[in-house]
């Protein structure tokens, strides 16, 4: 279903043109307009979706092999050195539009793009107690 008030939807759906790269009946790749780097494209469902959490098991799995058929592309097609596939959930995690979509953004060696973190650590007695309480949920 889709949400009046969403304007992924809306690009999705084309109520609002986008320079799009790939569309099926589930999905459409667009080029974003505030592009991290050249190439930078958003995987958007037609289907309204807030986040991961939302998302069916089916649209799940597409989204990704759209997203290993756009990656494999531009593999073949373009210059680049590597490829982030980033996908946030819940602004803490920066997510801006509250429509699932998963980017695609192509990375050249010393660019700006900036995804990353600084390396933690983990316990074993950490991993056990995660372990343990999400297990059941699986």
């Amino acid at each position: 279903m889709k949400k009046d008030d969403c304007i992924f939807c809306k690009l999705a759906n084309g109520e609002i043109p986008t320079n799009a790269l790939y569309e099926d009946d589930i999905v459409k790749v667009i080029f974003d307009a505030s592009p991290a780097a050249k190439g930078h494209v958003l995987i958007l469902p037609k289907e309204h979706f807030d986040n991961i959490y939302e998302l069916d098991d089916d649209t799940a799995a597409h989204v990704f092999k759209v997203a290993a058929k756009i990656s494999k592309a531009y593999k073949k097609a373009l210059d680049f050195d590597g490829l982030n596939i980033v996908q946030n959930n819940g602004e803490v995690a920066g997510q801006t539009v509250f429509h699932f979509h998963m980017h695609i953004i192509p990375r050249i060696k010393g660019d700006t793009v900036n995804v990353g973190w600084v390396p933690g650590t983990a316990d074993n007695d950490t991993i056990a107690s995660i372990v343990e309480k999400v297990t059941p949920y699986l």
